[in-house]
């Protein structure tokens, strides 16, 4: 092994030397051949064309059975087929989790309890030993380490030789963890011959000042060189029948892009175009059998019945058909476990993630994402293309040829059985012979998409106004010129005519597109044959929803596009997949995670979820709402599929607020919140921001406060997309330029401001107007009692019971105004009138009611100090005063058979709105008003004979609760309409 891998290393510096002193023809031809193939590479990005490619290629490809030998894919007679593990770094990054990986893979290959099902007496049995394969990649972090030693060559070998001792080091420190001397001494051995190696290598690179792509490749590879090693020492500790493979001695592979180094990180699209070449492979996979696999006890009839053999490969890296060692470019591990799973004619392929397997979309975006049961292997290569850290592609190839199930499951939660990966989707042309279109809602239950993902940093490249050209050849020059200069192209559409073509492009390729697609174009743009070639200076993204449910039915796309709509996410680019398995989209960067979230409620892969924030939270109103809220959280999510999240609840000088927007743990009781150490002092610019920053599209604040500052944050608020509930009368009967700005923020942005609890508090007062006014009726008159404080000092209010008592009786039961003047002023009840004047059309101001205030001047006018309760004591004991006049005219009106009322007139025809206490005689609707409640009747064209009554209890904070409550319902019902 020593000599072999000196061997690969010298192979590669020859290569590099070659390569940077003397370009031949051969490597010009080569260059030639990569153009080509990144022509081909373009085409390859769409994601139609990749599955009905793979589906091609694996009709052509070599059936497993025909080049593997019975005694490697049946070892030692067991009658069990191989299994192979593929563990990431992550799963690597220490060494205990080395030790949680080598236990899990002796549970592994000991066999697993069957179903039932599977057995002819219908009992579980124990399947036996596993033959077991682990395809590892290197320790985490320790590929950029080994990148960073190459890098640090050119400039400052001090430095890479320091890195490279250290990533070393910290390798060797695990594997001293994990077995005796006996054991580790002599792969300790063979690591600083490594990098030794290595050094002797990197040394050379300050000769050509380069960092040809073959020395990366061979020097990055020894990560999981090592990595495979250290595990394999564990379980040989272990008294395991273990050895390790070097996937270079076996695995053969043909690079289409032999210079394209390791590939971009954490990239999941392609797999740099390396095509595994099988019969080589197994020739090479059968010699490593019969020679280091025997010498290692694995291969061998004195494994015990109830044993299994457990190889250790290296993933990652290969050798090309040329000798030269290779990889499978980043992430490339997930390529190699199928390859081996191929090889070896495996029963499954795991791969273990620190996931439970693969999710509806990134929970990290998504927090309501759950695990997938099961997916297809094109629904799983869909989300891969669109993002999805699922696998590659290209690394499905394998088992989609094979049959080959793959298994995703979570390293830290092994119990869970996470997500299979099986089987081929319909083709086209087949979903067409299964039947009729029909609407995927008919269809109780069934979800037509199985995950939603992205791709983020992408950028528009648009040429306009080619008609001159002719259609067939602006779009064959245009993609042409993106293919030349190797721009991956992620998504096109097509303007009518053909005259106009925009791709979608990595940003980070973008201004080489731009530049391609300019030169090609030269001429034309010079004579203005051409309007122009764009590319957008924002960082886009690519959303996509993605399901073999898809095909033939209809309203898929509607719910995703009026679920991006109602979020307030402006669309750029639309593009549906020919195989109908998917649907894209781009979007401003800034607005994916709201669009993921948008689009994964939309088709009820998780609950509708309202993100609340509640301002006021302290009073009354407020801790009356929070404790109905509480109330119904568990009813609202079975009945109405509805979350709330209240993530944000403020006081008049403290807040607080969820981290990154996630719901607070209790919202019962708000006080010790707000007396906590995460408290903060009430700011609402922050909360602003914090609130355009919240992703969940569903948003709404709740202003309880009644507060004119806070009114003026309303348009800011919807403007950004949010929703508003008030039940303070503070905006709606506000200043008029305010008004229509928020008025203005409604219309232009979809979104909602509730109030109607501002005027009749749970009574359907202003829905009743709305619904009377979007039905044609001509309303004329309005009247009736607005106030319950004032509804309920007139009932109680006799001989016995003087004007002052009733008003005090009315303080205690929560009737009135926290500042009782404005009830007994009439200006609340006046604010309710302008609030439905200007429902009516009427541009009404509070100054224009005539209003009647049953104080003095000097009652009105006074200043009062102290507490709340102080301040209202002192009142109340002034408001005795009143109690002769106010007992005289009380006696005046009943002697005549009337009753005192609090009335108030909304004259459509002579603009006049009024409120003013006045006596009704019983014919009046107002004579029979009780206690707390309120009362309007609505005359209309249609309500001649009678007028449409709305009467019930309004006074108190849990009715005025209860009616916010209904706000926030009316808006939650519109949230679930729109998906």
């Amino acid at each position: 092994m020593r000599l072999y891998n000196r061997s690969f290393l010298a192979i590669a510096l020859s290569a590099c030397c070659v390569s940077a002193f003397a370009p031949s023809k051969h490597q010009h031809a080569t260059k030639s051949a990569v153009s080509q193939s990144s022509a081909a590479q373009s085409t390859f990005h769409s994601p139609s064309f990749l599955t009905n490619n793979l589906r091609n290629n694996f009709q052509l490809s070599v059936a497993t059975s025909e080049i593997c030998a019975s005694s490697v894919t049946r070892p030692n007679d067991i009658a069990n087929p191989w299994e192979v593990h593929k563990f990431g770094g992550a799963s690597l990054a220490d060494a205990g989790l080395y030790r949680t990986v080598g236990e899990l893979l002796i549970t592994e290959s000991s066999g697993r309890l069957m179903p039932a099902d599977d057995s002819e007496d219908g009992e579980q049995k124990h399947s036996g030993p596993i033959p077991t394969m682990a395809i590892v990649s290197a320790r985490a972090g320790m590929t950029d380490q080994l990148v960073a030693v190459v890098d640090s060559a050119l400039l400052d070998m001090n430095a890479a030789e320091s890195a490279l001792t250290k990533a070393v080091e910290t390798q060797l420190s695990i594997l001293k963890e994990l077995a005796p001397p006996t054991i580790t001494d002599e792969i300790e051995e063979r690591m600083l011959k490594d990098a030794k190696d290595i050094l002797s290598v990197v040394q050379s690179l300050r000769m050509i000042r380069s960092v040809p792509p073959s020395v990366m490749e061979v020097v990055t590879g020894f990560g999981e060189i090592w990595s495979a090693q250290t595990l394999y020492a564990y379980l040989k500790h272990k008294g395991v029948a273990t050895a390790w493979l070097d996937a270079r001695d076996v695995l053969i592979v043909r690079s289409e892009k032999a210079n394209a180094g390791l590939g971009d990180k954490g990239s999941s699209s392609s797999t740099g175009g390396v095509t595994p070449l099988y019969v080589e492979s197994a020739l090479k996979m059968e010699e490593w059998w019969n020679g280091v696999g025997k010498k290692e006890g694995v291969n061998s009839e004195d494994i015990p019945p109830t044993e299994a053999p457990i190889v250790i490969a290296t993933g990652f890296v290969a050798t090309s058909d040329s000798g030269v060692p290779t990889t499978l470019k980043r992430s490339g591990s997930d390529y190699s476990a199928t390859i081996f799973a191929k090889l070896t004619d495996s029963a499954r392929v795991t791969m273990w993630k620190n996931t439970d397997g693969v999710y509806t979309a990134d929970p990290r975006r998504v927090p309501e994402a759950f695990s997938i049961d099961s997916l297809k292997y094109d629904e799983a290569m869909e989300l891969a293309y669109f993002g999805a850290q699922v696998l590659h592609p290209s690394a499905m190839e394998p088992c989609i040829d094979g049959n080959i199930p793959v298994y995703v499951r979570n390293i830290f939660n092994p119990d869970f059985k996470g997500t299979v990966i099986q089987g081929r989707c319909a083709s086209l042309s087949e979903t067409n012979k299964a039947g009729k279109v029909v609407n995927w809602r008919s269809k109780q239950g069934e979800i037509p998409i199985k995950g939603i993902t992205s791709v983020d940093g992408v950028s528009l490249l648009t040429l306009e106004g080619a008609s001159v050209i002719g259609g067939a050849q602006v779009a064959e020059r245009f993609m042409g010129s993106m293919a030349g200069a190797g721009i991956d192209v992620l998504m096109v559409t097509q303007a009518s005519a053909e005259s106009s073509i925009t791709v979608v492009v990595p940003e980070n390729m973008g201004q080489a597109a731009l530049r391609a697609a300019q030169s090609t174009f030269e001429l034309e743009l010079s004579r203005s044959n051409v309007n122009g070639i764009s590319l957008t200076d924002k960082s886009l993204a690519i959303v996509a929803i993605v399901g073999e449910g898809m095909a033939l039915q209809s309203g898929v796309s509607a719910t995703f596009m009026s679920s991006l709509a109602k979020a307030n996410v402006n669309i750029r680019v639309i593009a549906q997949g020919s195989s109908e398995r998917q649907v894209a989209v781009v979007v401003d960067g800034d607005d994916a995670s709201r669009a993921l979230r948008a689009a994964h409620m939309a088709f009820t892969l998780s609950q509708t979820m309202v993100s609340v924030t509640v301002l006021g939270a302290t009073g009354k109103l407020g801790s009356a709402l929070i404790r109905q809220l509480n109330e119904q959280r568990e009813s609202l999510s079975k009945k109405m599929n509805l979350s709330i999240c209240v993530n944000a609840v403020s006081s008049s000088k403290k807040m607080i607020m969820g981290k990154d927007g996630k719901c607070l743990v209790t919202t019962s009781d708000v006080n010790e919140m707000l007396d906590s150490d995460e408290a903060t002092g009430l700011d609402m610019h922050a909360l602003t921001m914090a609130l355009k920053a919240d992703v969940n599209p569903h948003r709404v604040v709740i202003d309880c406060t009644n507060n004119d500052s806070v009114a003026d944050y309303y348009a800011q608020w919807l403007n950004s997309g949010a929703n508003v509930i008030s039940p303070g009368r503070k905006a709606g009967a506000g200043p008029m330029d305010r008004y229509k700005e928020i008025r203005e923020a409604v219309s232009s942005n979809s979104v909602e401001w509730q109030y109607e609890s501002s005027v009749g508090s749970s009574l359907p007062v202003l829905s009743t107007l709305r619904d009377l006014l979007q039905t044609g009726d001509d309303v004329q008159l309005l009247r009736g009692c607005l106030s319950g404080t004032m509804a309920y000092v007139f009932r109680t209010m006799d001989e016995n019971t003087s004007f002052s008592e009733a008003v005090r009786q009315a303080v205690e039961k929560d009737f009135a105004e926290n500042n009782i003047r404005e009830d007994l002023s009439g200006v609340d009840a006046a604010r309710k009138v302008v609030v439905l004047a200007r429902e009516l059309g009427m541009d009404v101001s509070v100054e224009d009611v005539v209003v009647e205030s049953l104080l003095t001047d000097e009652i009105r006018n006074k200043e009062y100090t102290g507490t709340r309760e102080e301040i209202n004591a002192a009142i109340l004991e002034d408001l005795k005063s009143l109690d002769e006049p106010m007992l005289k005219r009380w006696k005046e009106e009943s002697d005549n058979g009337r009753l005192l009322r609090y009335k108030f007139y909304v004259d459509v025809a002579t603009g006049i709105c009024q409120c003013k206490l006045e006596g009704v005689d019983n014919k009046d609707t107002l004579y029979r008003l009780r206690d707390n409640e309120n009362l309007i009747a609505f005359e209309t064209s249609r309500y001649t004979t009678s007028p449409l009554i709305v009467k019930g209890a309004a006074a108190g904070p849990e009715l005025a609760a209860a009616g916010m409550f209904a706000d926030l319902l009316r808006i939650g019902r519109g949230f679930s309409a729109s998906t």
